[in-house]
């Protein structure tokens, strides 16, 4: 298959459509097996078909599947089947390209990183020949490829992330047939999902506010939505419209059930209350009132004669639904109780609460059975496998889990969500779930696989600074985990752990001869560490609230510090004493850099502006102004003439200090810029630092040309980039994400750098 792309130039439009969406297929079925595993392990077609129009990744993904197909395999002699080796590979592949779909989709030239970030760990040589292909592919401009294989690696339980939700992602259901979901989210729309392909069907639109809940009936036509507009809304799946609207609630709608024949429905509000509508007249058949606080959730039981819901107050209550009336009240949990499902026998109940637990309970008794411990933060989103032995529960730890409801014992944790995680569905077969969360996505996971494979070493939780040293060859990267961490450039490995904060590390800066860093933690504090040993030196005490940035002098002797006290300090490294504190800022202190003649350094705030300091004087020199939002990151060119400010406002900024004028704004990300970086000067990508890398909330790394303020390459990650720092050769890139995995990524291809690395 070599040259594969060169050869299909010189065909026709039609041959190379018919070769690209059929080959594979007409291979296999004809018995040609082989031929269709060389095609589907040769880079050269899965780009081709990728960036195919027609085609795209998940025409691509349908052709690994072939091979399972029983109407092929029966037709298949025993000799024409490939061997569990190669299935195997196979199935590698498609997993690997499953989860960069949302990715590909959206940007179809990230194939190259996708695949180095995914599949570098596995030794087969048919995944490494497509490694290797792939850097040997020409680009034309500069491309992100990944050291490390830094990204989440196939095999692993998660299968694919659904993206297209602008805001948070507040609920979800999957359909009785397992095959399609609906999503609710705070942009006030539900979207319907195709889980073989992740694609979205279409958007619901109607809602005045964000919706909260969604259920699905017994028959999959329709779908009942609950929303903050403090409507629900009865939904034609198949055309998309609103077949009717619920109105009643005083207050937010939270949640939503229908009853097994799909007649009714049963809701949950701020209002302290639960109705029960007539489905087929849109009327309100009774309130059921008793909660002292806002209702959260509800879930019918099996026979559709009961319910169970679940409230602020921190109690559950069964209802009876001919009566309206309450049977019992469950008590037992410390805070508010977020989530509630039943049980297939209808005989046992589990909630989800603000305690950071579950509970499992007898609903004949009213009695709790047992309780789940394991999430270290509040537990949002709970659902009941349909043989009833399993649970999967969602939570503010960014984390879902799966639970042994007869031991009451975890059986794993399900990670791969940036932010909390507010709902969860188990499909009809039990062997896949869906859950929605606050950062946006939906994701699909493998509850079977039982096992995460990674080959990651990273911090347990976001990242928020790394640097480089100068010689190029380690980096040190701080952690909400109250690390630090020194890597191998070259491997990505670790070299040592260094620990001693009791909080948050926020910012890190290694000092010019590379033997010392300091770092900024939520703990008030700096310390000073001595990178041979891993050992702390000194601690830098002065600052009242958590210390967020931190930059060294280029003579290694001084250090200046920003905090939320809104203020910064100047520090003697030697002494560890603090020279002076700069006072000016409104609000917090994000960043600061130091100008290369260490006389001058600018500073970034939350108060939107940016600070330039007089280093010997402690006073202001010029405050910029231009910003919409919260500045939260500075760099300086190395000619100290320029330097380019990261913002909440989703730009960077390209100011003059001399004059303080804005010099252009770079526009492409579509979320908060967290981090901005700029290479030495006079490198292969770099002459004269003319560019900056910029990390940002949207999961990007941009390369910038900044002189004429476009953006020339993107890396996409898993979960936001919260910070990013450049080797002097300007060529090693280093990210951190808010999942805790770091990056190293090398720029390659492009016009300004034939040379393949």
């Amino acid at each position: 298959m070599v040259g594969l792309a060169n050869k299909l130039a010189l065909k026709t439009d039609e041959f190379q459509s018919f070769f690209i969406g059929q080959f594979p297929e007409k291979q296999l079925k004809a018995g040609n097996s082989e031929t269709y595993y060389q095609t589907l392990t040769d880079f050269d077609f899965i780009s081709l078909k990728i960036q195919y129009p027609k085609f795209g990744i998940e025409a691509l993904i349908r052709d690994y599947s072939l091979i399972e197909e029983p109407e092929i395999l029966e037709n298949l002699e025993e000799d024409e089947k490939l061997d569990p080796e190669q299935v195997k590979n196979l199935k590698l592949i498609q997993r690997a390209l499953q989860l960069s779909a949302h990715v590909l989709n959206q940007d179809p030239n990230q194939l190259v990183g996708q695949l180095w970030g995914r599949l570098q760990s596995f030794p087969q040589p048919e995944i490494q020949q497509i490694l290797a292909d792939a850097i040997e592919s020409k680009s034309k401009i500069p491309r992100f490829r990944p050291i490390t294989a830094s990204l989440t690696t196939p095999g692993g339980n998660l299968i694919r992330t659904l993206t297209g939700h602008n805001s948070r992602v507040l609920a979800v259901a999957i359909a009785p047939d397992g095959k399609t979901a609906v999503s609710g989210s705070q942009e006030n729309t539900l979207k319907q999902w195709d889980l073989e392909t992740g694609k979205e069907i279409s958007t619901l639109t109607g809602h005045n506010d964000s919706v909260r809940a969604v259920a699905i009936a017994l028959d999959g036509k329709t779908a009942v939505s609950g929303s903050h507009d403090k409507t629900l809304k009865q939904w034609d799946l198949e055309t998309g419209k609103v077949i009717s609207t619920l109105t009643g609630h005083n207050s937010a709608v939270n949640a939503v059930a229908i009853t097994p024949d799909g007649k009714t429905a049963v809701s949950g509000s701020d209002d302290n209350t639960l109705k029960q509508w007539d489905l087929e007249t849109g009327k309100e058949i009774s309130t059921l009132t008793g909660h002292n606080d806002s209702v959260r959730a509800v879930a019918i039981a099996p026979d559709g004669k009961t319910a169970v819901s679940a409230s602020y107050d921190k109690t559950l209550k069964q209802w009876d639904l001919e009566t309206g009336k309450e049977i019992s009240t469950l008590t037992g949990h410390n805070s508010a109780v977020n989530a509630v499902a039943i049980a297939p026998d209808g005989k046992t109940a589990v909630s989800a609460s603000g305690d950071n637990t579950l509970k499992q309970w007898d609903l004949e008794t009213g009695k709790e059975i047992s309780t789940l411990t394991g999430h270290n933060s509040p537990v949002r989103a709970v659902a009941i496998a349909p043989d009833g032995k399993t649970a999967v529960s969602g939570s503010d730890d960014n984390t879902l889990k799966q639970w042994d409801l007869e031991t009451g014992k975890e059986i794993f944790t399900l990670t791969g969500h940036n932010s909390w995680v507010f709902a969860v569905a188990i499909a009809p077969d039990g062997k896949t779930a869906v859950s929605a969360s606050y950062d946006k996505t939906l994701k699909q996971w493998d509850l079977e696989t039982g096992k995460e494979i990674s080959t990651l070493t990273g911090h347990n939780s976001a990242v928020n600074a790394v640097a480089i040293a100068p010689d190029g060859k380690t980096a040190v990267s701080g952690s909400d985990d109250n690390t630090l961490k020194q890597w191998d450039l070259e491997t990505g490995k670790v070299i040592s752990t260094l620990t001693g904060h009791n909080s948050w590390v926020f910012a890190v800066a290694i000092a010019p001869d590379g033997k010392t860093a300091v770092s900024a933690s939520g703990d008030n504090t700096l310390k000073q560490w001595d990178l041979e040993t891993g050992k702390e030196i000194s601690t830098l005490t002065g600052h009242n609230s958590p210390v967020r940035a931190v930059a060294i002098a280029p003579d290694g002797k001084t250090a200046v510090s920003g905090s939320d006290d809104n203020t910064l300090k100047q520090w003697d490294l030697e002494t560890g004493k603090e020279i002076f504190t700069l006072t000016g800022h409104n609000s917090w202190v994000f960043a600061v850099a130091i100008a290369p003649d260490g006389k001058t350094a600018v500073s970034a705030s939350y108060d939107s502006t940016l600070k330039q300091w007089d280093l010997e004087t402690g006073k202001v020199i010029c405050t910029l102004t231009g910003h919409n939002s919260a500045v939260s990151a500075v760099a300086i060119a190395p000619d100290g003439k320029t330097a380019v400010f990261a913002s909440g406002d989703n730009t960077l900024k390209q100011w003059y200090l001399e004059t303080g004028k804005e010099i252009s704004t770079l526009t492409g990300h579509n979320d908060r810029v967290n981090a901005v970086a700029m290479p030495v000067a006079g490198t292969a990508n770099a002459p004269d630092g003319k560019t900056a890398v910029s990390g940002s909330f949207d999961n990007t790394l941009k390369l910038w040309d900044l002189e004429t303020g476009k953006e020339i390459s993107t890396f996409i990650g898993d979960s936001p980039i919260n910070c990013c720092a450049v080797s002097p050769d300007g060529l090693t890139i280093i990210a951190g994400e808010s999942s805790g995995r770091v990056h190293f990524l090398r720029l390659e291809g492009g016009k300004k750098n034939e040379t393949h690395y």
